[in-house]
C-alpha cells in the first residue's frame, strides 16, 4: 500500500522533508513508525502523535488510510 506521511514542525526538521510518499504492507502504525525510525534515527528522540486520515491515532491502530501525519506538540493559546 502506498501512504503518503506528512511532517511538521520539527519531525519535518529531523526528516528534512514536508512529505513523502512509502511503499509499506499493511500492519499497525507501530510497524510504519519502526521504519521511519530505521531511516530518520533522530525521530525517536521526539514526542509526537500520529494521524491517519486526519484522525488521532494509537500505535496499535491498524493502518488503512492513505494520509499519515506526524504532528509534533502545539503551544495552545
Amino acid at each position: 500500500m502506498l501512504i503518503t506521511i506528512k511532517y511538521f514542525g520539527q519531525i519535518a526538521e529531523v526528516t528534512q522533508k514536508d512529505e513523502e510518499q512509502i511503499e509499506i504492507s499493511e500492519g499497525l502504525i507501530s510497524e510504519l513508525l519502526s521504519t521511519l525510525n530505521t531511516k530518520y534515527s533522530d525521530l525517536k528522540h521526539k514526542d509526537f502523535q500520529i494521524a491517519q486520515n486526519q484522525e488521532l491515532v494509537n500505535l496499535e491502530t491498524e493502518l488503512t488510510g492513505d494520509e499519515i501525519a506526524l504532528l509534533p506538540p502545539f503551544a495552545g493559546g
